[in-house]
């Protein structure tokens, strides 16, 4: 057998009838950007995420720059001011702080979920922390109560990156309303991906989405005024026409992916390998499913030789990339260890009940 780690043409088929006819629809509208499937779609999203306001953009990256930007236009931001984030998320939140002018202060995981961990949280966090920037990591809800309770007793912004975890659910609110602003990557691996580059914000915030949608598209307030510095990060018309058809099915989509992970989690049993901890809620949808073994390089090639593909999600933490050379002198003890041994395995809604079986019998007759 042979089981890609993620196969997109497959995951797609069935709406390859529906995108031609959506791409029919574009073509005959004869417009391209900023039309009626963007407009759309940002009331959908918008609806699905039980907020008030969806600002498309480029992509993720963008979006979780233009919240920091769009709170700086607002003046509740300033150039030098820290952001906490997560010692483990994926390098775009910690650029998305940098690149906006901010500073991001790295805080160490709980080495069961793999989110921050607000017990590490300062007890009196400095003047120039305004803000937490959290990260659901790989489809589960971070500690939300904790973390807004952090934020309101010391009136700090909380921001999220959720690129990993459309749909996923934390006591009955869905994660795109748990923030004061959340960021969304549509990329086409993730849950609910597009076929090319995507983004998008939520919030509540009336004011911060009057700033977005300026500073989304150049600063204009029309075709030829600009009343601040702004950027190009518009979603493609097309790729929302797309992502209205596959939101009608994320819920469901994301059901499968917890069917194959409490498969996992029931029916993997071995010593070797240590699997996630979940509590069978809707606060995890499994963009990935990340076990962790002591010696990965053994791991990955038995899977390898066994016709199963890997991924790691992610092998070098941000700390410790060049890019950022001498800017976190801090040690995160967990993240370092984590970073050495996850391995993300196969999961979502393209593979069959074959493979998913295959895969479970594969890790339990693994063996150093």
């Amino acid at each position: 057998m042979n089981i890609k780690f993620l196969d997109l043409k497959k995951l797609n088929t069935p709406y390859e009838k529906d995108f031609k006819l959506q791409f029919d629809s574009f073509l005959e509208s004869g417009y391209y950007i900023l039309g009626n499937s963007v407009s759309k779609f940002e009331l959908e999203f918008a609806t699905y995420c039980d907020t008030k306001y969806c600002i498309g953009t480029g992509n993720g990256l963008d979006a979780l720059t233009l919240i920091i930007k769009g709170y700086i236009q607002l003046g509740i931001f300033n150039i030098g001011d820290q952001v906490i984030v997560a010692s483990n998320t994926y390098i775009a939140t910690v650029l998305a702080i940098i690149n906006a002018g901010l500073k991001p202060i790295l805080i160490d995981i709980n080495k069961h979920t793999y989110n921050l961990d607000p017990t590490l949280l300062p007890t009196i966090p400095s003047k120039k922390i305004k803000a937490i920037m959290v990260t659901h990591l790989y489809g589960q809800v971070a500690d939300m109560e904790k973390l807004q309770m952090y934020c309101k007793t010391h009136k700090l912004l909380l921001l999220a990156d959720a690129a990993q975890s459309h749909g996923a659910m934390y006591k009955n609110q869905n994660c795109g309303s748990l923030a004061d602003a959340t960021a969304f990557s549509f990329y086409p691996t993730k849950n609910l991906g597009a076929l090319g580059d995507g983004g998008a914000i939520t919030t509540n915030n009336t004011k911060l989405n009057e700033v977005l949608l300026k500073l989304r598209n150049y600063g204009r307030i029309s075709k030829y005024e600009n009343d601040c510095i702004g950027v190009n990060s518009r979603l493609d018309e097309i790729q929302a026409g797309f992502l209205s058809l596959k939101l009608k099915k994320l819920n469901h989509e994301n059901s499968l992916r917890r069917k194959i992970a409490k498969r996992y989690i029931t029916e993997i049993n071995n010593p070797e390998i240590s699997l996630p901890r979940w509590d069978l809620s809707n606060n995890h949808v499994f963009y990935l499913f990340v076990i962790r073994v002591t010696n990965r390089v053994h791991f990955i090639e038995y899977l390898k030789v066994n016709g199963i593909q890997s991924e790691i999600h992610y092998p070098i933490p941000v700390y410790e990339q060049k890019a950022f050379e001498g800017k976190f002198p801090s040690s995160f003890p967990v993240t370092s260890t984590t970073c050495l041994q996850i391995v993300s395995i196969p999961l979502n809604p393209a593979l069959s009940t074959l493979e998913i079986s295959y895969i479970i019998l594969t890790l339990n007759n693994y063996a150093l």
